[in-house]
């Protein structure tokens, strides 16, 4: 698979990743067995971008990748993240110094690794200056513990800040065709060299010809009450989809390779981290990374969904803002 650059400190990585949170969190039951033959199966296709976090289970899904990729450690790539705190009956922010090293300590137990490949803040804490935050990952990048650093779901402001004080290879935010915000800062990125990494770039699953009304998943599962999933958009984006799927079947493709391909052909510094627990639909997105598209597709798609798909990306208490 081709491989991409990701900001100017030598990342590199597979041309689409595999985001692991899905084995442990958000999507209802799952099987860690299934998961870890997803994630060997994924290196086994070439994939070598692996991304978890400390959310994800507070280390479950950790030690769930570092076992499935223990025994090629040294042919991937492995991002995790910090920044919650779990000790309220409501989930918090914490990117206190102290905070940070307790998480990557953790981090490298769960994973069973010496070095952390990309580390990022997972949320920025309004608490602490993001100057703080990015001293203390320079601390483990300069100590040898921590390889690159990240942001994710961060805005300009901060972008600019963290960048003066450690250089920040990627940035990872919700992007896909059903959610397209983030476009507002890919000049940003670009001028200050730092990669993209794509989550959900299905649409939490919808761009795959799969989705069913919120009311039809299990109540563990976020497209319960995930707005694009509930009556009225639901309808809206389905109709969407199903344009897509025509369009992909001219290509001999699917609406999520078609998706995939779209997200691959706006850039050649982003990479998406499409999550699946199933052998099968993993396959298929890896084969996306083969289908090109020209620009009369391209043309297509932006007819279909010129400024992306209907209803927020979160609820409003939950939605992150930018600075």
């Amino acid at each position: 698979m081709e491989q991409r650059n990701l900001g100017q400190q030598g990342l590199k990585a597979s041309a689409l990743g595999y985001g692991a949170m899905g084995i442990s969190l958000a999507y209802g039951p799952s099987d860690e067995n299934e998961g870890i033959a997803t994630i060997r199966r994924a290196h086994e296709l070439g994939v070598t971008f692996f991304d978890t976090a400390e959310l994800y289970g507070q280390g479950e899904n950790e030690r769930i990748v570092g076992a499935a990729l223990a025994p090629v450690r040294d042919e991937v790539v492995i991002a995790t993240k910090f920044g919650f705190d779990f000790t309220g009956t409501q989930l918090g922010l914490d990117s206190r110094p102290e905070h940070i090293r307790e998480v990557v300590d953790n981090s490298l137990r769960y994973l069973g690794v010496d070095v952390i490949d990309v580390l990022y803040q997972h949320r920025v804490d309004p608490n602490v200056p993001i100057e703080d935050v990015a001293g203390t990952v320079k601390e483990f990048i300069d100590a040898g513990k921590v390889r690159y650093f990240g942001l994710s779901e961060a805005g300009e402001s901060t972008i600019r800040r963290a960048h003066a004080v450690q250089p920040v290879s990627v940035l990872q935010t919700e992007y896909s065709l059903f959610e397209r915000d983030v476009e507002i800062l890919l000049p940003v990125l670009r001028e200050l060299g730092i990669g993209f990494v794509a989550y959900s770039p299905l649409g939490r699953g919808f761009l795959t010809d799969q989705a069913k009304p919120g009311a039809a998943y299990d109540p563990t599962d976020m497209r319960s009450w995930d707005a694009r999933f509930q009556p009225g958009n639901y309808e809206k984006n389905l109709e969407a989809t199903r344009s897509l799927a025509d369009l992909a079947a001219t290509k001999g493709a699917t609406v999520a390779q078609l998706a995939l391909a779209w997200l691959l052909a706006q850039g050649d510094d982003i990479v998406p981290i499409p999550g699946t627990r199933r052998v099968q639909r993993l396959e298929e997105n890896v084969a996306a990374a083969g289908l090109a598209l020209d620009d009369t597709d391209l043309k297509q798609i932006a007819e279909i969904l010129p400024t992306g798909g209907f209803g927020a990306r979160y609820p409003e208490g939950m939605l992150p803002t930018w600075d």
